[in-house]
């Protein structure tokens, strides 16, 4: 290591003096030339970072958990000199058996919004807590009480009860933040307090699939085990991310660290203060993404937006004002890129807001008004229209039933087709409220095969038409290949109802 650094140490100061020679036989016109200027980081973030140290803290929790170890305490010889070790190592914690408690301690960050007391961090640092303690920077340590969590963006709000007001920080607006951006991160990693790492956004917008609402900021400041719920500040210090995830291999940092972003946590925050709740807005609707063979199939040109494959009895949309098969490209004038976007841009919108929302139907684009319920509510509701399996009874035939015998006129784009009457209601276990035509049999290696459909399926429109009978498919087929479709957008109902939609190949 020595013989490399000091090698390249010679390397510098030769090229050092072989471009003082080259300036020094330069013209003097040549030599007055201005320097092409440079874009460097910051000098230095001490000051910046002075003034935001004391708005940080540590959070340590504790948790009770009993003892699932059956087995029984150890035993020592009496007057044996462990004695007072096993004493010591065992005590409180109940005796033989899985009557022992034992205690499970962590620490995260956080930081005060709030100079009365209010404390952000992540819900996974705080979550089961029994006990929770804020450890500040000039060593004073106060008791937190819970006001409210959020599951969904891993945010939970906390509150200390200070003799006189706390440093706090602001929020700033993490939307106008470039890639490229210093940033700069304040936490405990490992529990060593107050610890600064500077580095740069490196992506936004990411989607490690940790929730509904995935819109990670990456960076490249060092976050390590410790650092959760700790802020991301910009070099104005106000927080534009708090730091939830990082990637690593080997538990400590490797540059790839991820912040929630301050235009989501923001209204979160707010909400779980003022009610110790959330109130996001609902929609109800159930969607899935527009691909390319769904957007061609659509007369789409680009694959963007979110294909509704449902909607909630009951909702707010149940009315008509958007239908199955409608793809939402903006919601109250915010564009839908992608179908993640549109949960996210929903939950941000408050609950009982009138807000357009522009769609494609039948190929034609238009514009629809509705009122947003509230996503708590509507979960409740989503779960009860779920209708269950219909249950096989006991000593029954619990075989999957036998293809029907169908003409060979009946098999379309490798699929064996038969009416949705009564016997095959019953024979697949069919919903009563599904209408179609039912696949009794799906040949192996197919277009519909590879696209995962099932018999026990129902085909229930086809090119945004309803479905009736076979001869209703075969004819659909025929139509969309007379119109050099290349794909056939299918409407699918499982045997519960629940409907998707699927793009089969018809070459």
């Amino acid at each position: 290591m020595g013989l490399s650094i000091r090698a390249s140490f010679f390397r510098s100061v030769t090229l050092a003096a072989s471009a003082a020679l080259l300036i020094n036989s330069m013209p003097a016109s040549a030599q007055t030339t201005s320097p092409v200027p440079t874009h460097q980081g910051p000098d230095s973030v001490a000051d910046l970072a002075a003034g935001l140290l004391d708005a940080v803290v540590n959070i340590s929790t504790s948790q009770n958990v009993k003892n699932d170890d059956q087995a029984p305490m150890p035993q020592v010889p009496e007057g044996s000199p462990f004695q007072d070790f096993f004493d010591e190592f065992f005590k409180g914690q109940g005796g033989e058996g899985g009557n022992r408690q034992r205690t499970v301690n962590s620490l995260g960050s956080g930081f005060v919004i709030d100079p009365t007391g209010f404390i952000v961090t992540n819900n996974h640092v705080i979550e089961g807590a029994d006990d929770i303690e804020i450890n500040f920077a000039n060593g004073s340590k106060l008791k937190a009480k819970l006001i409210g969590t959020d599951t969904k963006t891993d945010l939970a709000v906390l509150k200390v009860e200070p003799k006189k007001p706390l440093t706090a920080v602001p929020f700033g607006d993490s939307r106008q933040m470039r890639i490229g951006d210093w940033v700069m991160a304040i936490g405990n990693p490992f529990g060593l307090g107050g610890t600064v790492t500077v580095g740069i956004i490196s992506a936004r917008g990411r989607n490690i699939n940790a929730g509904p609402y995935d819109n990670f900021i990456q960076t490249d400041a060092a976050i390590n085990r410790g650092n959760s719920g700790g802020p991301l500040f910009n070099m104005k210090g106000e927080v534009i991310g708090i730091n939830t995830a990082i990637i690593s291999p080997s538990g400590g940092s490797i540059g790839i660290g991820f912040s929630v972003p301050t235009e989501l946590a923001e209204n979160v925050i707010n909400q779980l203060r003022d009610f110790g709740e959330t109130r996001r807005g609902w929609l109800g609707v159930r969607i899935q993404p527009v691909t390319a063979d769904i957007a061609e199939s659509l007369k789409m040109e680009t694959p963007k937006g979110a294909l509704i494959a449902g909607v909630i009895k009951g909702g707010p949309v149940d009315g008509g004002q958007i239908k199955i098969g409608d793809v939402i490209i903006k919601f109250d004038g915010r564009d839908v890129i992608e179908m993640r976007d549109l949960p996210r841009v929903v939950a941000e919108s408050p609950v009982g807001k009138a807000v357009d929302v522009v769609i494609i139907r039948d190929g034609k684009e238009m514009t629809v008004k509705v009122t947003l319920g509230r996503l708590e509510d509507g979960e409740n509701l989503a779960d009860a229209e779920a209708t269950p399996v219909p249950q096989i009874q006991e000593g029954t035939d619990q075989a999957e039933p036998p293809a029907a015998d169908l003409p060979a006129s009946d098999v379309v784009l490798g699929m064996k087709l038969a009416a949705l009457d009564a016997d095959n209601r019953k024979s697949f276990g069919i919903s009563e409220d599904v209408e179609g035509v039912v696949i009794t049999e799906v040949q192996p290696q197919s277009a519909a095969a590879e696209r995962r459909i099932a018999s026990g399926d129902v085909i229930v429109e086809i090119g945004q038409e309803a479905m009736k009978t076979p001869d209703d498919v075969s004819a659909r087929v025929e139509e969309l290949k007379a119109d050099g479709r290349r794909n056939a957008l299918l409407m699918i109902a499982n045997k519960t109802g629940e409907l998707r939609f699927v793009t089969v190949r018809m070459e």
